[in-house]
Order: structure tokens, then C-alpha cells, then sequence
């Protein structure tokens, strides 16, 4: 008996809700927002906050050999794959140092000679690396592990790659 007891009384309190409309059965149920004073203005909505950004390392001083390496940089527009393109700069105020910018990124980079001849920009911030090679260059993301641009030639590269090779390997075919 109390079961049904207990039904009947919700069905009783639930009847009147089911003669309003569904949009008006929603707000009588929900609170109403209060309502500033007048003449006061709301209060703006709290700006999420981004954390600030890390400070830009400061930027030694160059020794000779980094600034020998500088030198050896192509400095100026590179015409890339997708129509891209990345500009080398020396950086202002600090001799032996690289600026790169690609897109709205701009990067200060210390130029590396390797091993085997190709100038290495690295950023100072360790995120980005331009390498530069006799015939080409290209920009990688060092943290994520991807080329953002390939197939980058600076002019001088462009007259290296269309010139015949001066040496050879030391490899002579055999004469008979």
C-alpha cells in the first residue's frame, strides 16, 4: 500500500509540470540569476590566465671560432619547398650570432661547422636547427623530431649546385 501510496502523491505533484511547456518546466525548476543593482555594472568574466613566458636566454659572447663559422653562413632569403621561405640574418649587437626567421618565428642561432662541412645553426633555446649544406638547407623542430621546411636554397647554393664538380672521388675507371 505505501508503495502506491508514494505514487500517486508524485504523479499528484508531477501532473501540473506536465501541462507547461518543456522550455518553461526548465526554469520554473532552475533558480532565477540574481540581478545586479542598478546603475552597477557586471562584473567582467575572470581572463584565464597564461603563464609568462620564459625569458629569452641571454646571449654570450661569441669566440673565434663560432665567429669564424659565421662567416661561412649564408646569410640572406632562402626560396623553399611549398613555396616557403626562411631568412638568415646576422643578429644585431651580438657579432658570431644567426638570426633565422620562418613564418612569425624568429630564432637566435649559434652557427657550428661539423665534421663534415655543413654549418649547423642551433638555437639557443634548443628547439630549432638549420642545417646548411653545399646544395641545400632545411629547418628542423628538434623537439618534436620533424623538417618544418626542406629543399631551402640561398643563391650561392644555387650557383654551387649548377657548377660541375672540380674533384674527383680518387676513383679512376680502368684504362686499357
Amino acid at each position: 500500500m505505501r508503495p502506491l501510496m508514494c505514487a500517486l502523491l508524485g504523479m499528484a505533484f508531477a501532473a501540473p509540470l506536465l501541462t507547461l511547456p518543456i522550455g518553461a518546466a526548465a526554469q520554473t525548476a532552475a533558480k532565477p540569476a540574481a540581478k545586479p543593482a542598478a546603475g552597477s555594472r557586471p562584473a567582467a568574466p575572470a581572463k584565464p590566465t597564461r603563464p609568462a613566458a620564459p625569458a629569452a636566454p641571454a646571449i654570450p659572447s661569441a669566440d673565434s671560432e663560432q665567429i669564424a663559422t659565421a662567416e661561412l653562413a649564408h646569410y640572406g632569403e632562402y626560396l623553399c619547398e611549398f613555396g616557403e621561405i626562411i631568412h638568415v640574418l646576422r643578429t644585431p649587437n651580438h657579432t658570431g650570432w644567426v638570426d633565422v626567421q620562418h613564418r612569425k618565428i624568429v630564432a637566435t642561432m649559434k652557427p657550428i661547422l661539423s665534421s663534415t662541412g655543413a654549418v649547423r645553426l642551433e638555437d639557443i633555446k634548443g628547439r630549432l636547427l638549420m642545417l646548411q649544406i653545399a646544395n641545400k638547407s632545411m629547418l628542423m623542430d628538434t623537439k618534436i623530431g620533424q623538417r618544418l621546411v626542406d629543399g631551402c636554397v640561398h643563391e650561392k647554393q644555387r650557383e654551387a649546385a649548377s657548377r660541375p664538380p672540380t674533384e674527383s672521388l680518387g676513383i679512376e675507371p680502368k684504362k686499357d
